[in-house]
This record gives structure tokens, C-alpha cells and sequence, in this order.
């Protein structure tokens, strides 16, 4: 592996951490009044430098800004999916860390039961149900708000509540599903083209729900932004001329941070847009790159944010660190080989530190390995690596690449210093594994096998003692429950046939779509 950064001196780094913290999010100097803010408080609402280190030297990259006569800078640097009624977008949160995103459980738990199972459509090659990422989104409305959609929408039926699962599906629909019951709270949304990756639903609940294409069996193939309530497409952005790569799909989950939403795309572009609500989007600013002597690489991940600065993975093992306000590159690291698993971001004194695996796909020869890495995020240091053997497998005409699809999971609790993830095809096996590792170090505590292959994320439950307890799917249709902490199995047993998405979790449920043209509740006791 080659790592390409610029190592700023101590003092120089801590020179522009104080200046930027002399100005607010619009540039004025902030003033703390009677109420004087904590120097903590105070960090938190300082942008990160507008800078670039060397490795950004590995790219070509074009910044169009569309919207010349509004300001690009973020207007807030908080979170904005802290507070929200639920859970809005992949993995919960702006650090894609699923820290508001773990169930509650009481004692050890010891199985798994299915409360109910929604049923999709099943239309073409790509069937229904769910597949990678296809994490539903969970939210919990008002009565105001319900009161609202009843007046307004056409296609709310009589199982509209307050608690409402939405879902992207194979089948090119919407489906929108009671949370108690699994039936249909409104009726589903034909977007156009089957959908692959994880819908986003907007945090000011300004009624706009995001959905990206997977697979072009329409035109326009692209993204698209819904009006739930008028139940229609609102905002439809298809193929991109000035795009450096042709293929448009959008499995990455957009971002929403200050007015804006970030949505990447597998054309080698990054989108800015400002949302309107409704449905409604403008866009503000483009980003698209090319590595130095290699082919356009695609976003298929999610884009993690840390105030001002983005981090996305891409399927040639790039990890770009972006300044939000501007959309110029900040650092550069090569992870090797395809990113799909999602980069996940946990503040450490002060400092994002990420934590990003990849898969076996691009590689050739015989030594071909699967890299899981921590890197400081604001300047693109490894801080540990470790890799193992991994391989590409196939079987007639189709193959199946090893390592990291999943997007790992940070421990807390009796786990608060390890981190989880499946892994595929390890030692050239065709099957996977469950990995715990101390997430200071990067030492292996243990490896646990699993059947066949393991794409879908690892979702938490604690008890009353704040201990951890891991509930995964795999392509086989297992759900397995697990002691974070010893590693030891208490319930495997398989309850569908192909756990490609990643769950969402809510008390001691969770909701995951499958393979067989199901949408599934489950309930951990």
C-alpha cells in the first residue's frame, strides 16, 4: 500500500485550529455576551481549516458552483439527525456510527421472534423485498403531523399512525409500512427503477424523502426527492453530461448538514444541494474527481460528516476527506481496493477518527487481502491497519468479492473500546465471519464463522447493565445473536432466505428487508 500525505508539523496544524476558531459559521468573530459559552461549546461551533494537504495532489478534480449567488458555507455545524423522532437516514447519524441507533434488551437474550412480514412487489430480474443496503428508515410523526398527511396526501390509507417504516425496494417502489402492524400506511410509490441502497428522509421533516436508482430499467435513471404530501415525485435528476463516469446509479444514503444535502453518486460525482423542502431541491455546487492515472472510480458508500469536512469511500479504495462549504478536497488516502462499506466516525478528544475496510475486487495475483484501517480524519494518518488474506469466488457466471461489505459497528457499554464487522471470504473460504477488534489498536480479539456471505450491518442491543449484544443477517437467510463482549452465540436460526439490507432498530425490534420480497419486524428477547 501506498500513503501519500502531507505531515504537518504540531504547531502549524494548532496554528490553523486557533485561528479558525476566532470565527463563526459566517465568518464573524463570535461573541459570548452575558451567557458566556464553555471553551467546549465554543470548539464545537468552529469550522475545520479551509486547507489541502499533499495527497490531495493524487487528484484531478473540478469544483462547479451552479448557485453563484448564494453562499455555499454551512449555516449550522450541529448534527441535524440528533434530535429527530427516529431514525432518518443509513446508520442513524451524520457519523454513521449507530450510536442513536441500539436497541434495548432486558437480561441475555436469547432468541430472535418475527413479529410480522410486509410483502413487496415482485417485478423483473431484480425481484422485490430489499437487497444491499435497503435500510428502512423509522419515524415517529406528530398527531399534528398525521392530522396534516390525512388532509393532504391521496394515498394515505386507514393503518396511517404515528410510527411509520419507509423502504426502497428491488421492485422500483416506495413501500410505507405501520410499524405496530406491518400493513401498508399508504399506498406504494412507483420512483421509476429498482432501489438498492438505504432512502433518506429529510431532518427538518419538511415532508421530503430521498431515493436513488440502483438499476436502469427506466429513464430518467438517476435520484429523485419525494413529496409526501402530495405523494409524488417532486425533484428527478437523471444522467449527467459533465459526469466522468457513465454509470448513474446512487446506492450511497445522502446527507443532509446545514441547508444542504450531500449525495454522492457511482458517476464520480459529488452533489451539494440546498433543501427546500417538499420535495424540492436546487443545486448548489458539483464535485467530481479522477485518482492520478487511474479510471473514474464511483460512490457507492455513504458519506460520513464531521462538521464542515465529508469523508465517502469509492470503488477503487479511495477515502476523500471534502470541505463541505467549498467541495475541495482536503487529503487523500488509498485503502486499496473497493469501498462499499460505509466509513464510520468517532470523535476522540476533539478529533474525528474513521474507521474504513475494503473488499477484494480490483486485485490481481495471488496475495490479495481485505484492509480494515483507522485514520485521523483531519489529516489522513493511519493510525492502525489490519489485513487479512481474501479472495474473489465464483460460482457459473457470477462472482462474489471478499472482505468488507457491511458498514462496522462501534461498541459502548462493556464494549465501549471494540468494534464489530463481518467479513467475507476470509482465507480463501467461501463464507464469513464475525470480527471483534480493539478499536485503540486494531489487535483481533476474535473471529466467529458465519455461513456463507455476510453483507448486511451489524445492529446493537443493551441491557440494563449496558451490555452489548449483536444481532447480524447474512445471505443465507440466518439472523445470529451474539455476546459482543465474549463473542459466544446464543441464537442462530434461519428466518428468510437472503438478509442482504442492513436493519433498523427501535426498542427491542428491528426492521430488515430480504431477498424474498419481504420487509420483516423482528423482536430480540
Amino acid at each position: 500500500m501506498s500513503i501519500n500525505f502531507f505531515r504537518y508539523s504540531a504547531l502549524s496544524f494548532v496554528a490553523l485550529m486557533l485561528t479558525a476558531i476566532l470565527f463563526s459559521c459566517n465568518g464573524i468573530a463570535k461573541k459570548s455576551g452575558n451567557n458566556v459559552d464553555s471553551v467546549e461549546n465554543e470548539i464545537d461551533n468552529v469550522m475545520l481549516p479551509d486547507t489541502m494537504f499533499e495527497s490531495v495532489g493524487d487528484l484531478d478534480f473540478d469544483v462547479e458552483i451552479i448557485d453563484t449567488a448564494t453562499s455555499g458555507m454551512l449555516n449550522s455545524l450541529a448534527d441535524l439527525y440528533d434530535s429527530v423522532p427516529g431514525i432518518f437516514t443509513f446508520r442513524g447519524d451524520q457519523s454513521r456510527d449507530a450510536r442513536y441507533f441500539s436497541g434495548k434488551v432486558k437480561g441475555t437474550p436469547t432468541r430472535i421472534v418475527r413479529d410480522w412480514v410486509a410483502k413487496t412487489a415482485v417485478r423483473g430480474k431484480w425481484g422485490g423485498g430489499s437487497g444491499w443496503t435497503g435500510q428502512p428508515v423509522y419515524v415517529k410523526w406528530s398527531d399534528d403531523q398525521v392530522e396534516q398527511f390525512k388532509k393532504s396526501s391521496p394515498e394515505i390509507t386507514a393503518n396511517f399512525k404515528n410510527e411509520e417504516i419507509i423502504v426502497g425496494s428491488l421492485c422500483g417502489e416506495v413501500y410505507f409500512i405501520d410499524f405496530a402492524t406491518g400493513e401498508n400506511s399508504r399506498s406504494p410509490l412507483d420512483v421509476g427503477n429498482p432501489v438498492k441502497g438505504s432512502v433518506s428522509l429529510d431532518p427538518a421533516m419538511n415532508g421530503s424523502l430521498y431515493v436513488g436508482h440502483g438499476i436502469p430499467e427506466n429513464q430518467p435513471f438517476g435520484h429523485i426527492a419525494v413529496d409526501l404530501y402530495s405523494h409524488q415525485r417532486a425533484y428527478v435528476w437523471g444522467r449527467d453530461a459533465k459526469s466522468k463516469r457513465s454509470w448513474g446509479a446512487y446506492d450511497s444514503s445522502p446527507i443532509a448538514a446545514g441547508q444542504f444535502l450531500f449525495w454522492p453518486g457511482e458517476n464520480g460525482t459529488i452533489y451539494k444541494y440546498e433543501r427546500l423542502g417538499n420535495g424540492e431541491l436546487k443545486m448548489h455546487t458539483t464535485l467530481r474527481y479522477i485518482v492520478k492515472g487511474d479510471r473514474c472510480a464511483g460512490i457507492e458508500s455513504s458519506m460520513a460528516v464531521y462538521k464542515n469536512y465529508g469523508y465517502v469511500g469509492d470503488n477503487h479504495g479511495d477515502i476523500l476527506c471534502i470541505n463541505l462549504n467549498t467541495m475541495k478536497p482536503v487529503w487523500h488516502y488509498d485503502n486499496c481496493d473497493d469501498i462499499d462499506g460505509t466509513i464510520v466516525l468517532e470523535v476522540v478528544d476533539g478529533v474525528p477518527m474513521l474507521y474504513c475496510g475494503c473488499e477484494v475486487d480490483l486485485q490481481g495475483g495471488g496475495d490479495t487481502r481485505t484492509h480494515f484501517v483507522k485514520i485521523n480524519g483531519l489529516t489522513g494518518e493511519q493510525v492502525w491497519e489490519w489485513s487479512a488474506p481474501s479472495c474473489r469466488s465464483y460460482q457459473g457466471d457470477k462472482h462474489f468479492d471478499g472482505g468488507l461489505y457491511c458498514t462496522p459497528l462501534l461498541g459502548d457499554g462493556n464494549c465501549k473500546d471494540m468494534i464489530f464487522a463481518s467479513f467475507n471470504q476470509l482465507d480463501n473460504s467461501n463464507n464469513s465471519e464475525f470480527l471483534a477488534f480493539d478499536k485503540n489498536t486494531g489487535r483481533l480479539i476474535y473471529r466467529k464463522p458465519l455461513t456463507f456471505y455476510a453483507w448486511s450491518s451489524p445492529v446493537g442491543f443493551y441491557n440494563e447493565n449496558n451490555e452489548l449484544f449483536v444481532v447480524i443477517g447474512n445471505s443465507s437467510g440466518h439472523l445470529y445473536l451474539f455476546n459482543a463482549k465474549t463473542g459466544d452465540m446464543l441464537f442462530d436460526q434461519v428466518m428468510s432466505s437472503n438478509f442482504e439490507s442492513s436493519p433498523v432498530v427501535i426498542g427491542n425490534s428491528l426492521v430488515v428487508g430480504s431477498r424474498d420480497g419481504g420487509i420483516y419486524r423482528f423482536h430480540v428477547e
